[in-house]
């Protein structure tokens, strides 16, 4: 773009596909009509941090998801979620990247398996703590039992309330 013969200094562009490595998913990136990226005003990505750590769980079972008695213990330790929190679930899957074969941990038959959220646990976040955004370290909202089939159906949850998620944390 820039060099130091013609401009004085060194300026480099470069691209990635916006799906792969720690992104944000915007509302828009399911739901046409729901907010993008821009559309995100910059106090809502100052958030309190909550961090729900199942790692231990993770490394005993990949296809681990996060279920309503794992918030309830972490809100019995440290008191409720607080509104407008950004909650992340930490299972320690970063620690696969940048392998993709790790990252997907895919079976002979094509099934990949990876933790992810639970319904319950997304609803009570979202509908009753009244979180701002979730994050994950995994690809995907979903564990990896479930895309396997195609079924995103937590990361459209998520998404068609208007929330944002940061993946590939």
């Amino acid at each position: 773009l820039y060099s130091h013969e013609r401009d004085g200094f060194q300026i480099d562009e470069y691209c990635h596909v916006g799906q792969w490595g720690t992104h944000i998913d915007p509302p828009s990136h399911f739901h046409a009509g729901k907010r993008t990226l821009d559309r995100i005003p910059p106090e809502q990505l100052l958030l309190p941090l909550v961090v729900l750590d199942v790692h231990e769980a993770v490394q005993r079972n990949p296809d681990f998801i996060i279920g309503a008695q794992h918030l309830k213990d972490w809100e019995e330790q440290n008191g409720p979620v607080p509104e407008g929190a950004f909650v992340a679930l930490r299972t320690d899957w970063s620690k696969r990247w940048p392998d993709r074969a790790a990252m997907d941990n895919t079976d002979a038959k094509g099934v990949s398996h990876y933790p992810g959220w639970s319904l319950p646990v997304l609803k009570t976040l979202f509908e009753e703590r009244r979180i701002t955004a979730i994050g994950h370290e995994t690809t995907d909202t979903d564990p990896g039992l479930a895309t396997s089939q195609d079924d995103y159906s937590l990361e459209s949850y998520v998404l068609a309330g208007n929330h944002y998620q940061i993946e590939l944390l």
